[in-house]
């Protein structure tokens, strides 16, 4: 007969080390799982990066207007100063190209010792008179060599001068270029992470709509403000009359801003000339403190402790500002930001 045998059971230890296996195996692919489709981050988290990344493009934006606008003068000074050899690198020529001519030209006509000349002269007065126009031709000669020694040494420094600038010229570019892939740099991150929010979070963010620096949308009307007064008054004009221009970093107008070429822009146009970066801007016309109502219209108010933004006082505690990459040129309240400092230009 066929013995029919029951199969053997696995043992209790066997039982475990089975059941450890499989949770293992479990547990490796949620985890694999979790690593394959990580969570996105929250509406919250993405507004803190992306804030922080903004304040450092900001910031970076400055440093790129201060080497720009440096770079500018130091080309400038770099023409003149290379128009400046050119002219005295001529003049040097006309001077040798004088005294090589009066040295060819006693050269050719020989030279004979004084005394001897007139010791053999038969017309000693005669001798006499031409020698005192010769003394007068070595003096002559004498005052080009020195005008030559001169311009000599003023060649010389100017083109150690025209060295310089251009040495420093080729470092601020560099420092230049530098500083525009930072800001590149710090605006793709932010839109990195905002491409994982909804549009309508995109947005949120992208235009304040919440925050301790909540910055309103809406336009204000400049009658409803109180009158400026001189020059300030066309600042102020002209800056409220960009609301809805675009921030764009770097730029000074005429329909793109950032914050310090926003105020370049409105102070130009009533004939004041202001320097282009906010740091900078902080240090022009007089204080007037921290506290924006000691404020006029005009004024400019510096926000941060690195001096990084400006905006411009309207009246009724508002500024007229460029906030960041992705809004507008928009009004809103002057103590949103940190004040640093406010000036009157």
């Amino acid at each position: 007969m066929a013995s029919h045998r029951r199969p053997k059971q696995p043992s209790r230890a066997q039982v475990s080390v089975l059941t450890a296996a499989a949770a293992t195996v479990v547990a490796l692919s949620a985890q694999s799982g979790a690593q394959a489709a990580p969570a996105k981050p929250g509406k919250d988290e993405v507004k803190v990066q992306v804030d922080a990344l903004y304040e450092q493009a900001e910031a970076a934006t400055e440093r790129f207007n201060g080497a720009k606008e440096r770079t500018e003068q130091l080309r400038r000074q770099a023409d003149q100063l290379q128009d400046q050899v050119a002219r005295s690198q001529e003049q040097m020529t006309t001077l040798q190209s004088g005294l090589a001519a009066e040295a060819a030209q006693e050269y050719r006509d020989g030279g004979v010792d004084p005394t001897i000349a007139l010791m053999l002269s038969s017309d000693p007065e005669n001798y006499l008179t031409k020698a005192s126009s010769v003394d007068q031709v070595n003096r002559t000669q004498a005052e080009t060599l020195k005008s030559l020694q001169d311009q000599q040494r003023r060649l010389d420094q100017q083109k150690q001068e025209t060295a310089a600038v251009l040495a420093e010229l080729d470092r601020n570019t560099q420092t230049l270029n530098s500083t525009k892939t930072e800001v590149q740099q710090k605006l793709q991150e932010a839109q990195k992470l905002l491409n994982q929010l909804s549009v309508a979070d995109r947005t949120a963010i992208l235009r304040g709509s919440d925050g301790a620096a909540s910055r309103s949308s809406s336009r204000v009307d400049p009658a409803s403000l109180p009158p400026a007064g001189g020059y300030a008054a066309v600042a102020v004009q002209t800056a409220l009359a960009q609301q809805g221009d675009p921030y764009l970093w770097g730029a000074g107008g005429p329909d793109k801003f950032d914050c310090s070429g926003l105020m370049v822009y409105a102070y130009a146009k009533a004939g004041v000339s202001l320097p282009r970066t906010s740091q900078a801007q902080a240090g022009v016309g007089t204080s007037v403190g921290t506290d924006w109502h000691n404020a006029l219209p005009g004024d400019l108010v510096i926000y941060k402790s690195d001096r990084s933004h400006v905006g411009m006082y309207i009246g009724n505690g508002l500024v007229v500002h460029a906030p960041r990459a992705g809004d507008v040129v928009k009004v809103m309240q002057a103590d949103a930001i940190k004040i640093n400092t406010i000036r009157r230009v």
